[in-house]
């Protein structure tokens, strides 16, 4: 039986995963990798210290189902609105600039819920905590290196995280790279951000009219929400939970600095913005390194196949457009790849 990893328990891994599950059921064993603690990427759910708060979105905010992908895509919106994963948005989000025909869906759950729930389709080999350093063509197998433990081999390698990650990786990738293939890699543009969770008593009040706000008269403060009002998750004895999203201009300013030093910078701003806040009982802040593409692979394509045999292939939302669709429509265009070779 065939090996394929899957380099990135995001969007596009945890679906191309369960994609591939579902095409080729058992004629290959699938294996997920991801550096970080729990699975999700930037659709991350935090969740409180204790019971009495709310969890938190700290990544993507709600869901966007563009009209483009309206057609194509209609079978992963009905699944996870069956499951309860998604619902409509029916808050106030203050600013919201909406497009003709986008239709707009919340976690009630997190965003992680949706990664989780992709994955356990898949019946994926999930390790977290495996931080990919470097990858070695050996005849018709990839060896592939870690930050901590043994080497293992693959039949095909799916990498699925931020660009300048892929580009940083040891081994063979950089001479099997044509010069095009490392301009286009080299051109994709992310921008920067921080947020933060707050986490409140569940006797704690947030006295706002709206579910979320984007913010106009600041320089640092870009987006506010009550998390657990706009998902619809506010529940009887557990505490509100509010997420801030930093301007991006801000994040590029600060992105080398302490998340630390820079959490105090924006609670003043935000107490300047909401001057009744109650006190919180926790605090979570995250650094996003690499938020939203700004500049994607030029046309587009989906997918950068680097290698053909042994078969090593790159994708995620710098392949297509920074959203659900965009990370969908890259999963569909690997799957595609991945079926020709295995199918």
């Amino acid at each position: 039986m065939s090996r394929v990893l899957i380099v990135g328990a995001g969007l596009t891994g945890s679906l191309c995963a369960c994609l591939l599950r579902r095409e080729l059921q058992s004629t290959v064993r699938i294996v997920v990798w991801d550096k970080a603690r729990g699975a999700g990427g930037r659709m991350s759910t935090s969740r409180a210290p204790d019971a009495s708060s709310q969890s938190a979105d700290l990544g993507a905010q709600y869901i966007s189902a563009t009209p483009a992908y309206a057609r194509s895509h209609h079978r992963f919106y009905s699944e996870l609105l069956s499951a309860g994963l998604l619902q409509p948005l029916d808050c106030l989000i203050e600013g919201l600039k909406d497009h003709e025909g986008t239709e707009n869906y919340v976690t009630p759950l997190g965003t992680s819920s949706i990664i989780k729930h992709f994955l356990s389709q898949s019946g994926a080999d999930l390790f977290l905590e495996h931080h990919m350093t470097g990858l070695y063509r050996r005849g018709a197998s990839w060896e592939v290196e870690r930050k901590a433990g043994a080497s293992e081999m693959f039949d095909a390698v799916v990498l699925t995280m931020p660009v300048p990650q892929i580009l940083q990786l040891q081994g063979d990738l950089g001479q099997l790279l044509s010069v095009q293939q490392r301009q286009q890699l080299e051109g994709v543009v992310y921008s920067s951000r921080f947020a933060l969770a707050l986490f409140f008593s569940p006797d704690a009040i947030l006295n706002v009219p709206w579910g979320a706000k984007y913010v106009t008269d600041s320089s640092c403060i870009r987006y506010v929400a009550v998390d657990s009002k706009k998902r619809g998750a506010d529940a009887p004895g557990r505490g509100p939970s509010l997420v801030v999203h930093t301007s991006v201009p801000f994040g590029l300013e600060h992105l080398e600095r302490d998340k630390e030093d820079v959490q105090p910078i924006i609670l003043r701003e935000l107490h300047r913005l909401l001057p009744g806040l109650p006190q919180p009982i926790n605090i979570k802040c995250q650094k996003w390194r690499y938020s939203q593409v700004q500049t994607s692979v030029p046309d587009c394509p989906g997918h950068m196949t680097i290698l053909d045999e042994p078969l090593l292939v790159c994708g995620g939302d710098a392949f297509t457009h920074s959203n659900f669709d965009g990370c969908v429509e890259s999963a569909l265009s690997m799957l595609r790849v991945l079926k020709a070779k295995f199918a």
